[in-house]
């Protein structure tokens, strides 16, 4: 009945209650209910009654010092307040029992100050500066003391090397949630007064390193790892070769070249020299796959460098990736499909090549052999990866492959019978992407049940997917021009947009993106529109509020799509 009352606001039925409840024993929950109506009802000399008499009773439980201020805070005498909170400070000895409820009384009240004290002067009482750091770390981001808070992390890493990796994990979701730059900038401050005023503690550069990774600062983290490597040798570079590869999964080409090259410089026995060649070589790679184009120059002194490097490093297990690598590059960039095959053959040649891998280089001759228009050949193929990996990924993308092969030769039906089982897929790209295909076929099959526009559409993305650019681009022309309207404009446009981006025509790319999303937002295109414009904005036209728009258009008008989680990372990122 209490409770109700209380609850009810009714505070003169609770307090008679309470008070014959806490007359029976004491307890503290029925005080601080009591205390609680007399303030409520601005009863402050019984206030102040209760708190002396349960003084007298408990002389050790500091808190209700704060109850004492707190009664003092209702009246507007502050002083008298800091004078009762002072004197709970002063009370504080070696005795860590009253701690814990002092430090939340202070907080109870929003007295972070006050509870920052209880913890250092009991830290200052015990002589143990190894107590209260999750507390104090807590209490300070509520302060949004972030230096501060910074500092007792590094304290804490001070006492207990070992809990780096965890204190890594917090630091990062308080860096996640904070809602603007003061976290990371204390965090800053605080990382850079450490490392200048302890060089020789390895500990605070390795910080560095992660916080600048954390701020996708990657020329910093990489300068960072240089200089831990120069002051502690005996780490053989092993911070470069980490923060290069992380570089490396985020675009980074620049930062994890110049990585990659520092550790080559150490020589052929360095530990990572092997990783770095490697490494090197991947990151020429993603730059060409970027770029979509490459001049005939630029591409044989890149063939050069992978065929030295299979003169020094072998053609063996560990260089499958670039050996994988070089047959991309010379069969769609070089159009040498003979070498490509050639390189392939022996990938799967390898001794202690497993199951996976052979695969998964099938696959590459599949793609390969459609390329270079051997339809038959590269069918058996994708059949054989199918059949071999029934039940996971790989299997499924090879049913894929051959499904979109069916339709690049108008067998539409099977396609779409085939593409029907794939779309309740385990992966989600690929569910999406057979969807995509068959309802590109269901939809643009013509009253009568023929497809005719859709064959000449089909022939048109055979001639994109073999990189017959000019080919292809009339060939989408002339479905635009061959009627009014029509289901396929959406994806002529996108379609379109995809042979200027290989062209490197991104104004143009953007331009026709633009209008499929005007024009068609209601299409299963739209989406993909979208996201293709925010990675031109981003990356290639230097507009990064442009960018962030069509991100964010996506995670509001689009809250389904596919793209959703990376169109919410780009958009917080630009948002920085």
């Amino acid at each position: 009945m209490a409770a109700y009352f209380y609850d009810n606001k009714d505070y003169d039925q609770a307090a008679q209650l309470y008070e014959k409840l806490y007359q029976q024993g004491n307890n503290r929950y029925y005080y601080q209910r009591l205390l609680s109506t007399y303030l409520e009802l601005e009863r402050y000399r019984d206030a102040s009654h209760l708190v002396e008499q349960r003084q007298k009773k408990f002389p050790k439980d500091l808190y209700l010092y704060v109850d004492e201020g707190t009664i003092a805070l209702k009246q507007q005498k502050e002083k008298k307040a800091r004078k009762s909170f002072d004197q709970a400070i002063s009370l504080i000895t070696s005795n860590q029992q009253p701690i814990p409820d002092l430090a939340q009384a202070f907080l109870n009240i929003g007295r972070t100050d006050y509870a920052v004290q209880t913890y250092r002067t009991a830290r200052a009482k015990t002589k143990n500066n190894a107590l209260y750091f999750n507390e104090l770390i807590s209490v300070y981001q509520r302060m949004g003391d972030y230096e501060a808070m910074t500092q007792e992390y590094f304290d804490l890493l001070d006492h207990q090397p070992g809990m780096m990796s965890s204190i890594q994990i917090s630091m990062q979701r308080s860096l996640q949630e904070a809602p603007d730059k003061r976290l990371s900038d204390g965090v800053r401050k605080a990382l850079i007064t450490r490392v200048q005023d302890h060089p020789e503690n390895d500990r605070y550069l390795e910080m560095m390193i992660w916080f600048s990774l954390q701020e996708n600062d990657f020329r910093f983290a990489l300068e960072q790892a240089k200089a831990v490597d120069a002051r502690f040798p005996e780490k053989n570079g092993e911070p470069v070769i980490r923060v290069a590869r992380i570089a490396q999964s985020n675009d980074a080409l620049e930062v994890a070249s110049d990585g990659y090259k520092y550790i080559q410089k150490k020589g052929k026995e360095a530990p990572y020299y092997f990783d770095s060649r490697v490494g090197e070589l991947e990151v020429e790679f993603a730059r060409v796959n970027q770029t979509h184009n490459i001049p005939a120059k630029e591409l044989t002194a890149l063939k050069n460098k992978y065929l030295a490097a299979f003169e020094e490093l072998g053609k063996n297990i560990r260089t499958i990736a670039l050996m994988r690598h070089y047959a991309n590059l010379v069969a769609y960039h070089g159009g040498d499909i003979q070498e490509a095959v050639s390189m392939l053959d022996d990938v799967l040649e390898l001794p202690r090549l497993n199951a996976q891998q052979r695969d998964e280089v099938k696959l590459e001759l599949a793609d390969l052999l459609l390329f270079a228009g051997e339809t038959w050949d590269a069918s058996l193929l994708y059949m054989q990866v199918e059949k071999a990996n029934k039940d996971d990924i790989l299997g499924a993308q090879a049913k894929f492959k051959n499904a979109k092969l069916s339709y690049y030769n108008h067998e539409f039906e099977w396609a779409k019978s085939q593409l029907n089982v794939l779309r309740a897929s385990t992966s989600k790209l690929i569910a999406n992407d057979a969807m995509e295909l068959s309802l590109l076929i269901s939809d643009n099959m013509e009253d009568d049940s023929t497809y005719g526009m859709l064959e000449l559409f089909a022939n048109a993305d055979l001639l994109l997917y073999r990189n017959m650019l000019d080919s292809a681009w009339a060939a989408y022309d002339a479905i635009s021009h061959a009627a009014l309207s029509h289901p396929l404009f959406d994806e002529v446009l996108l379609r379109k947009a995809q042979i200027r981006i290989k062209q490197a025509r991104y104004e143009d790319a953007d331009s026709l993106l633009q209008r499929l999303v005007d024009f068609y937002p209601e299409d299963l295109t739209a989406d993909d529109a979208l996201i293709m414009r925010g990675e031109i904005n981003e990356k290639h036209l230097n507009n990064p509020e442009q960018a962030r728009q069509c991100y964010e258009k996506i995670l509001l008008d689009y809250p389904g799509s596919l793209y959703t989680d990376h169109a919410r990372k780009r958009y917080n990122a630009l948002k920085k």
